[in-house]
């Protein structure tokens, strides 16, 4: 028995962030590129340009800047502190799961007696 869950954030009906673009933004901040990150992730440049554009307009922050000094792209510090939360949301909905998973399994035994 397994429950399944799925989290993203939204403003306005929209998804502003959620697991595809917390992996977007961590292969950028490894890869330094958008075309990099996506080819990484198997999406298309087009795919990865219009989450990020669509989150940052959504969010009206920029999660990415071009780094003068390299020509690379680098994540905001907002970006990294979005990144931090979200996958500690997720680790305590992972948590909390577990635990309801656990109680769940015992109660089915007890029903199947």
């Amino acid at each position: 028995m397994k429950i399944k869950y799925k989290i993203w954030i939204e403003k306005d009906g929209k998804v502003i962030f959620g697991k595809g673009r917390d992996e977007i933004l961590k292969s950028i901040e490894e890869q330094h590129s958008l075309n990099a990150a996506a080819k990484e992730l198997g999406m298309s440049y087009r795919a990865a340009w219009g989450r990020l554009k669509a989150s940052e307009q959504r969010m009206e922050k920029k999660l990415v800047e071009t780094s003068e000094k390299e020509k690379s792209l680098q994540l905001t510090a907002q970006a990294k502190t979005i990144i931090e939360r979200f996958e500690k949301l997720e680790k305590d909905v992972e948590n909390i799961l577990q635990t309801a998973e656990q109680d769940f399994k015992k109660l089915f035994r007890v029903n199947e007696k």
